[in-house]
């Protein structure tokens, strides 16, 4: 018996962003890296608002920066078309494991941020890739030194220690970045 996993255990791996073809197929925008790591993952739950579907991958390729798949059972461009717009999922449980020091962006967002006099700067609200290194935004919270809004870089310069046992991550912010 096959079971749907819950919100809280999926991953957004990517995007549907559009049709590509007369054949159904779709282009995606991949947030993994490098970004056709998302073709390893052939089931797919798709998430729209509260729209829930489970598909399944038949073939997908690199094409340019995005990648194209085609879906089992979607053969028509105006059906792929009502596709766009989709979160692909996958279940976090199915994501390779990392290194000690490496982490995914699921597991960042949330930590306390800390500076190395202990105060806290708030906390990791989401992260952006800017191409040069990921940068954190760190959003205030209850308790936290001020009201600001801080972009910090992920850079080993800047983020001294991860705990996520703890829920916290030390920086140096006052670092010459």
């Amino acid at each position: 018996m096959t079971t749907t996993p819950t919100a809280e255990d999926l991953i957004v791996l990517g995007k549907i962003t559009s049709v590509h073809g007369v054949r159904g197929e779709v282009k995606i925008y991949s947030f993994t890296d490098p970004i056709d790591n998302l073709l390893d993952y052939p089931h797919w739950t798709l998430k729209r608002d509260a729209e829930v579907k489970q598909v399944e991958m038949l073939s997908g390729r690199l094409q340019g920066k995005v990648l194209v798949a085609k879906l089992k059972g979607l053969d028509d461009r105006e059906v792929a078309r009502t596709f766009a717009g989709f979160d692909i999922c996958v279940p976090r449980a199915l994501l390779p494991d990392l290194a000690e020091d490496e982490f995914y962006w699921y597991q960042l967002e949330g930590l306390k941020v800390i500076d190395q006099l202990g105060q806290l700067l708030g906390k990791i609200d989401h992260l952006l890739e800017t191409g040069a290194n990921d940068v954190m935004v760190v959003k205030p919270c209850a308790d936290s030194l001020d009201d600001r809004e801080r972009l910090l870089p992920y850079t080993a310069q800047c983020v001294l220690k991860v705990d996520l046992a703890a829920g916290e991550m030390q920086v140096d912010w006052d670092a010459d970045f």
